[in-house]
């Protein structure tokens, strides 16, 4: 209980550090911010391995995709992976939930980064254009967008059915997916104290190409990483 709670308090004054000595960014180009954010996900490593003794592992880097448009469909079990990811492929994009964006200061950065907002479960103005937001982003940047299709953190023995969002993603933009699984949730999880001596396992697994239907497409993701995380728990 102790190391989690002194995890807590030197891991969030990091960010708020962080997110300080970076506000003069804010009116400096949008590649100075994004290295920010992946200051943040180093530190977010740099803390679990020093305080609570966690090994990170990352397997399948052989399987990023490399020289073609694609977006990343992510396990999410807890808040590392917004952090950690990343560190790992070229400031992605995330698609967050709107309340993220009002926040002072951190509401900022979401902004200047390109990340998508959505109202979950509304029919609103803004939720009518999502896709298009999403289309217009993939299309004038090289940058990779991330999407949990879970819809929001979960424990890691939940296996929930993926959200359509995601096929209509996949349909809509026409690129390949790279599907990654993380079971941080025994780490750090969405609720509760966060465990110490643990290893995280982030799984890069293979791409699942374009031109499937849909359905077919959520079927085949929510097996693989359904599958790995079996495999990884």
């Amino acid at each position: 209980m102790l190391r989690s709670t002194i995890f807590s308090i030197i891991f969030f004054s990091g960010i708020i550090l962080i997110s300080i000595i970076f506000l003069p960014s804010l009116l400096l180009p949008q590649k100075v911010v994004l290295s920010g954010g992946k200051l943040m996900g180093h530190w977010a490593g740099f803390c679990l391995k020093t305080i609570l003794s966690v090994r990170i592992k990352i397997l399948g880097k052989e399987n990023i995709i490399d020289n073609e448009k694609f977006f990343i469909a992510a396990s999410h079990q807890s808040m590392f992976e917004t952090f950690y990811l990343q560190t790992i492929f070229n400031a992605p994009v995330f698609i967050l939930k709107k309340e993220l964006i009002l926040i002072p200061i951190f509401g900022w950065y979401l902004k200047k980064i390109g990340s998508i907002s959505i109202k979950r479960n509304k029919v609103t103005k803004d939720n009518l254009s999502f896709f298009e937001d999403i289309s217009n982003m993939i299309n004038k940047t090289q940058r990779p967008l991330i999407i949990f299709p879970q819809g929001t953190r979960v424990k890691p023995d939940e296996r929930p059915p993926f959200k359509k969002g995601v096929g209509r993603i996949y349909e809509e933009l026409k690129i390949s997916c790279q599907p990654v699984t993380i079971n941080s949730g025994y780490v750090w999880p969405k609720y509760g104290k966060k465990k110490t001596n643990k290893e995280i396992i982030i799984s890069i697994l293979p791409k699942i190409n374009s031109g499937l239907d849909k359905n077919e497409f959520i079927k085949n993701l929510e097996g693989k990483i359904y599958s790995e995380l079996n495999n990884t728990n």
